[in-house]
This record gives C-alpha cells, sequence and structure tokens, in this order.
C-alpha cells in the first residue's frame, strides 16, 4: 500500500545508502565495522601500500594489526549462523561493504583468512575448527596453469571426446589414512605468503587413476596446516594495487595429511568445489560496492571543496549529473550484490558462474565510479597527496581478481546456452 508524507522531504539516507530502517543491532553492528574501517583499515592499508611486499609480511609489520583489532569487534561466525536468513544476508552485506570502504586489500585478507574455519564450520568437524581457530587463512584453488580454467564446473564439459582434462600443478594422492600433496598452487593466493592454514582444492589420484570417464580430473578438497614438513613459500608478489593483501605461491614436497582433513574426496569434490565458489564471488560483491562508495564519498566531498570558474565544482550542473551517475551506480552494485549473495545462500540449485557474474557487475561499476572520482579530482588525482589515486589502483585490480570479468562473463554465456538446451527461457 502507498505509504503518503504531510511534507516533502530528504530521503532517508545512510552509511549505506537509500535504506530501509536498520534494526537496533544491525545498526550497532555497521557503526562497529565502519570504525574499524575508518580508524584501523584506511591509515593500515594506506601505510602498506608505501611498503614494500617483504616488509608487509615481516615479523613486527603492522599488517597484523588488522587480525588482532578486527577479533575485538566480535563477528564470530556462528552468530550471523543463528539469524533468519533474510536477515543475515543483510548483516553480511552490511559488514562486507564496510569493510570493502575501509581498504579493498584488507578487506580480501580479511574475508579470505576465515574460508578454512568456515569450511570446517560447515562440516561439523571439530577438530578442523579447533585446527583453523586463531590462524590466518587461505583458498587454494588456482595454479600457474590453471587459472581461469574453469571448464571443470560445466554440466556438460566441452572437452573433446577422449580428451583428458586439465590436471594443474598441485595434485594429492589418497595412500591409506594419509594424503600425500606435491606441486605448487598459484602466486595470486590471497594471503598465501602469510597463511597459517589453507583450504585447498587440487586434483587427486585414486586407486582408478587421475581422471574419470568424462575426461575431467578427479579431485579432493583439504584443510591442511601449513606449517607441516614439505611445505614452503615463495616471495610476496609486488603489486600495481591492493598492496596490503599479500599473495604468493605455497610448494608442496611430499606434504603428508591426515585423511580426516578432507572435506570433500572424489564424487563429492566438483559440488563442493563449485558451492565454496560462488560463496566467494558473493564476497568481492559486497566488498567492492564498499569501494564504488568510497570513490563517490571522495569524489562528492571534493567537489565541495574545488573551485573552477569562480564557483565550487559542486554548483556546476555537469558535476551534479556526474555525481548523481557515480551514486545511481553504487546503489546498482549494492542491489546486485545483495541479490548475487541472497541467491547463492537461499537457493537450492546454485552455479558460480552466476555469483561471479554479480562479482563482474559490481567490480566493473565499482572501477566505473572510482574512474570517474579519478577525473573529478582532475590533477590532483595523480598526487599520493590525495586518496583516490590508490583507491583507482585497488579498484582496477579486483577486474582481474578473483577470476578475470571477460573469462567470467563468457563462462556466464556457456552456462545460458546450457540452460537453453534444457528449455529455459523458450516460449
Amino acid at each position: 500500500m502507498m505509504r503518503l508524507k504531510s511534507e516533502v522531504t530528504l530521503p532517508a539516507g545512510g552509511l549505506s545508502g537509500f535504506e530501509t530502517p536498520l534494526s537496533d543491532e544491525e545498526s550497532a553492528v555497521q557503526a562497529g565495522v565502519h570504525r574499524f574501517a575508518k580508524e584501523v583499515m584506511r591509515p593500515l592499508g594506506a601505510q602498506l601500500d608505501t611498503m614494500t611486499a617483504a616488509d608487509v609480511i615481516a615479523p613486527g609489520s603492522p599488517y597484523y594489526k588488522l587480525f588482532t583489532e578486527y577479533a575485538k569487534l566480535g563477528l564470530d561466525p556462528a552468530m550471523l549462523a543463528e539469524l533468519p536468513p533474510d536477515i543475515a544476508i543483510r548483516m553480511e552485506s552490511l559488514i562486507g561493504e564496510e569493510l570493502g570502504w575501509g581498504d579493498a586489500g584488507l578487506a580480501v585478507s580479511l574475508i579470505v583468512a576465515g574460508f578454512p574455519m568456515q569450511m570446517a564450520a560447515v562440516m561439523g568437524n571439530k577438530e578442523l575448527v579447533d585446527l583453523c581457530t586463531g590462524r590466518i587463512g587461505c583458498w587454494m584453488i588456482t595454479h600457474p596453469d590453471k587459472g581461469s580454467d574453469v571448464t571443470m564446473v560445466d554440466v556438460r564439459p566441452e572437452l573433446p571426446a577422449g580428451q583428458q582434462g586439465n590436471k594443474g600443478n598441485m595434485w594429492g594422492r589418497l595412500q591409506g589414512d594419509e594424503i600425500v600433496i606435491n606441486g605448487q598452487c598459484s602466486a595470486w593466493v590471497s594471503n598465501g605468503a602469510v597463511a597459517q592454514v589453507a583450504l585447498g582444492y587440487l586434483s587427486a589420484e585414486y586407486e582408478d587413476g587421475f581422471f574419470a570417464r568424462d575426461g575431467n580430473p578427479y579431485g579432493m578438497a583439504v584443510i591442511i596446516p601449513l606449517d607441516l614438513p614439505g611445505v614452503s613459500k615463495g616471495k610476496p608478489l609486488e603489486k600495481i594495487g591492493q598492496r596490503a593483501l599479500p599473495q604468493g605461491e605455497i610448494y608442496f614436497d611430499n606434504v603428508r595429511v591426515p585423511k580426516r582433513f578432507a572435506v570433500a574426496l572424489k564424487d563429492d569434490y566438483y559440488g563442493n568445489m563449485t558451492s565454496a565458489w560462488s560463496f566467494a564471488g558473493t564476497h568481492m560483491g559486497q566488498a567492492f560496492t564498499g569501494v564504488a562508495r568510497a570513490g563517490f564519498e571522495l569524489a562528492l566531498q571534493y567537489c565541495h571543496e574545488r573551485k573552477q570558474g569562480g564557483r565550487t565544482l559542486i554548483d556546476h550542473q555537469l558535476t551534479r549529473y556526474r555525481l548523481g551517475d557515480m551514486l545511481r551506480r553504487v546503489e546498482l552494485c549494492r542491489s546486485v550484490a545483495r541479490r548475487s549473495l541472497a541467491y547463492a545462500r537461499l537457493s537450492p540449485l546454485t552455479h558460480p558462474y552466476v555469483t561471479a557474474a554479480g562479482k563482474v557487475t559490481v567490480t566493473q561499476e565499482a572501477m566505473k565510479v572510482v574512474d570517474e572520482a579519478f577525473q573529478l579530482f582532475g590533477g590532483a588525482g595523480m598526487s599520493r597527496e590525495y586518496p583516490i589515486e590508490k583507491l583507482y589502483r585497488d579498484a582496477r585490480v579486483a577486474l582481474i581478481e578473483d577470476g578475470e570479468n571477460t573469462i567470467l562473463t563468457m563462462r556466464l554465456g556457456v552456462l545460458a546456452q546450457q540452460l537453453y538446451a534444457e528449455g529455459w527461457s523458450q516460449t
């Protein structure tokens, strides 16, 4: 039913834009995470951005303050699990957006750090939960020559008859009550340079070999303590953006892990992997909604300060249009991110290409917002005196991070093709 107002008023607006009213609990969580993002993440991210990758991860680095300070917020994942699903989705969105608003690289680091713990909790494995507690985690799913090779999760793989899929550079072998792991993961593993425990997805050899009849390699998902004999790490990457996020290779030389540390073997592997990937993509959407918002807010403030032609920028009609377009895109990011999150959490049948499409939309729109903000700053935007140049670099990385956007969009087209073959959208 229509709601009538007695007078013209400004719309309800808050940290997360044009929001329906938040509960007291939601408001308190949002405010707490916002303070953390403003007082801890932003200054820490700016400091780490000026340091070498080796110094970022060195003992005594201010980077590790991120985890001790975040822990003080008391945002236990178990808390979200106890909430009604629709409330949990909004709460998770509010948290993710604020983290992204604080610092993109640190937001990704925090999100990924909890992946092994969350998988252990979902599996109901107390031993693994205890193993992951208090440790920085990472998610190993990409290999040097098996990065965007995602055909393995197609409902009907495109492999020509008789051709085997890509085994990749990292594999495990089931030997009795142990899993023996060899090879390396990609240098692009978020938190790879600092992680103490990993959720690893890797090809696997069983009693009938590496490959199933459809040509796809078998796999396994394993939670791996990274202090085991045979584990070593490469140098952290020097990057153009998200320099606060430590990324680097992890090598495995006959690393022996108890079989009970596996969370998915053989027949359960691909279902588990696609579920985890769907889950991960939603976090990118939330975080980069925050990045888009940060770009808009920086531009809005600057346009009220900078004068041109005897007037502040905000008093120029074209500036108002540009800001209006940026705000519209921020709201678009928020809507797509939340719908993607709801789909991944609530739909009985999901697919990572769908949530990946949400990641593509949000990161591309965030890049457009930040690029426009950068342009509005003019020459000042190129100076490190202002935070917009760092935000620009951080946003640009996201178009490749967690799956290159062109590849992900192409795979969504493959999914549409397969759905059509099943009768979808045919009238």
